[in-house]
């Protein structure tokens, strides 16, 4: 489709040919775990904590054998700490105990890990396995469904609808344009379409 060209265009004009993510990682372990930390969270206030917490607790097994209070009181600043804190001792016991220390690539795989859903684990392999996957927030939600990319609510069913439209090879790529433009353009509570040059394709709710 020449329309998806377009927008394609106009999104590598704003965050450049290999955009990426926000999140500040080295490793597997820190980005799994700041991606989790995300969740309903900005990632300025993820890559505040995370070295903090990273600097308490470097490796998997450390995370493991973590003192839970001492885990939270880390983690406090960012929403739903208290979980946050029981899933990340819970991925890092269960990746020790039944993955061999090893953080798997897969997102069937992923999910079995406490506190990782399918985003989590599309976001994880996608940025750093550069696999192709879409990972579904709010962001990417909002613009599918202002694009006429989807109408669904439900965000299977919007990963769907976005795998049928986008090419296999861009899946990683589209899923940070959208993430970038929805975070920094259009917006929850503004949306300026009159100047968007997606408008000129495509017609905007």
């Amino acid at each position: 489709m020449d329309y998806l060209d377009e927008i394609f265009g106009y999104f590598e004009s704003l965050f450049g040919k290999e955009p990426k993510t926000e999140l500040t990682y080295s490793s597997d372990l820190e980005l799994l775990v700041a991606v989790m930390l995300s969740a309903q969270c900005t990632d300025k206030r993820v890559n505040i904590v995370t070295p903090i917490l990273f600097k308490h607790f470097p490796t998997l097994e450390s995370l493991a054998n973590a003192d839970l209070p001492t885990l939270t009181r880390l983690i406090s600043s960012v929403n739903f700490f208290n979980n946050k804190a029981k899933h990340i001792k819970g991925m890092a016991v269960k990746v020790v105990n039944e993955f061999g220390g090893i953080i798997p690539s897969e997102i069937e795989e992923l999910i079995r890990l406490p506190g990782v859903g399918r985003k989590t684990a599309s976001v994880f392999v996608a940025e750093y396995h550069h696999k192709p996957a879409i990972a579904v927030d709010t962001h990417v939600a909002r613009v599918a469904q202002r694009l006429g990319w989807t109408t669904s609510k439900n965000p299977v069913q919007i990963e769907r609808d976005l795998r049928d439209i986008w090419p296999e090879v861009d899946w990683a790529r589209w899923h940070l344009y959208m993430v970038l433009f929805g975070r920094y353009h259009c917006t929850a509570r503004t949306k300026s379409c009159i100047w968007c040059p997606s408008s000129k394709t495509i017609v905007l709710d």
